[in-house]
């Protein structure tokens, strides 16, 4: 990894003082003593199907636990994020640690989780049980050892962060609350931090026109597939910048009925992406471009136009925005965590996180990870692997210490 501003030193300082407070001391060992029930916990949510748009249940159960572990101020708001607050000692910044909810998996899967000594397999076992897992073992170790902070510390399960989900649940909680913080928790690997969050645009373009008989009817009837590729001809040679990264791809097309057949329809779905918001508007702009002219090139190759020419449906189906923090608040203070549990730094990266909405919104924020070892995310290969799962809930709760304040120390979070 390359050009990594140093740790600041004030801020290293402020977060190992931290650390070594009797309370934190104890709820750091606590985190770890309570390593079996917390395993245990993370199995009973994932055999709790929660499908994109169908969180319910698990929203449910998590809800439940907030208050059975102190929480008295507990809510699903009207999207379907669970919230429960953590009242500072007032005057504080508010600080909301999250993690998603929902898995890439449709109902009916089986989520029953089969154990193999350390190893966990189930879909859904690491992303993201193991993110909701780390946050409620915080929430028992700030109760356990009441340890209490300035700022108010809300502890959210939210919806709709995999796929067409579109981080709905993160992107409705920024938008309709005043947030000075947010921590996501997600994925499993303690050596990453994120300071980037990756933006992505998703379109669904079809093409529709009256097709024809390969033979009787050609010269008389554009053809959908041929426009759409005259479409992805263009879009191949669009440039982007290597900084800020940016990409683009046609990921999936569908079109036409059989070989002899002029086609009537043509659909694509493409993924523009990048971490600069007027990078990704920019190619948005000529990836649409290049389906309106190409559409203009096939009607006008046959000569037709008006209701017998071929016509363009451009439908967004993902609208994840982009971002860049500085590398100060609240990566320093993360970053400082990891020094004083010694964990190495070893991915300084960007990702499309439920951090990506408070980072639209300039609000500080950083994903973190939950600890463990998560392989197959996505598969039904799914497994989980039980080591050294403490270290993400330490991380975390040390973290959002330093940025909400304690007894002793000022929140870094203004």
């Amino acid at each position: 990894m390359k050009n990594i501003p140093a740790l600041d030193p004030k801020v290293l300082g402020l977060v190992t003082e931290i650390s070594k407070e009797p309370k934190v001391e104890a709820a750091i060992a606590f985190i770890k003593d309570q390593t079996e029930v917390a395993m245990l916990e993370q199995i009973e949510l994932c055999e709790i199907e929660a499908p994109t748009f169908h969180e319910e249940k698990r929203a449910a159960s998590v809800a439940e636990r907030m208050r059975q572990y102190g929480l008295t101020d507990v809510h699903i708001d009207e999207i379907g994020n669970v919230i429960g607050i953590r009242k500072g000692s007032g005057n504080g910044p508010v600080l909301a640690i999250g993690a998603h909810m929902d898995s890439v998996f449709p109902a009916g899967t089986d989520v029953k989780v089969k154990k193999e000594g350390n190893i966990y397999r189930a879909p859904g076992i690491g992303d993201n049980c193991s993110g909701l897992r780390a946050l409620l073992q915080v929430l028992r170790a700030l109760e356990k050892e009441d340890i209490r902070t300035v700022g108010d510390i809300w502890f959210v399960g939210t919806v709709g962060e995999e796929g067409n989900g579109d981080i709905r649940g993160s992107k409705h909680l920024c938008a309709n609350n005043k947030l000075d913080g947010f921590v996501a928790i997600d994925s499993t690997d303690v050596g990453r931090v994120l300071y980037g969050a990756v933006g992505s645009h998703r379109w669904r373009l079809a093409v529709d026109g009256t097709g024809g008989h390969s033979f009787a009817d050609f010269g008389k009837t554009p053809s959908a597939i041929h426009a759409v590729c005259r479409a992805g001809n263009i879009i191949a040679d669009i440039k982007v910048p290597e900084d800020p990264k940016t990409t683009f791809t046609i990921g999936t097309i569908k079109g036409g009925t059989t070989v002899n057949t002029i086609s009537a329809h043509c659909e694509v779905d493409v993924d523009i992406r990048s971490v600069s918001n007027d990078e990704l508007l920019r190619v948005e702009s000529e990836v649409l471009g290049a389906f309106e002219k190409a559409i203009k090139e096939e009607n006008a190759r046959w000569g037709v136009a008006g209701e017998n020419g071929l016509k363009l449906t451009k439908t967004m189906i993902g609208n994840r925005p982009g971002g860049l923090r500085p590398h100060s608040c609240p990566l320093q203070a993360a970053r400082s965590a990891q020094k004083a549990l010694g964990i190495e730094l070893t991915n300084y990266a960007m990702s499309s996180t439920d951090a990506n909405a408070p980072m639209s919104h300039n609000i500080p924020a950083t994903c973190l990870c939950s600890g463990g070892k998560g392989i197959g995310a996505h598969t039904l290969k799914e497994h989980f692997i039980m080591e050294k799962t403490e270290l993400g809930p330490q991380l975390v709760l040390l973290t959002a210490l330093a940025l909400a304040g304690t007894e002793t120390t000022k929140p870094l979070l203004g």
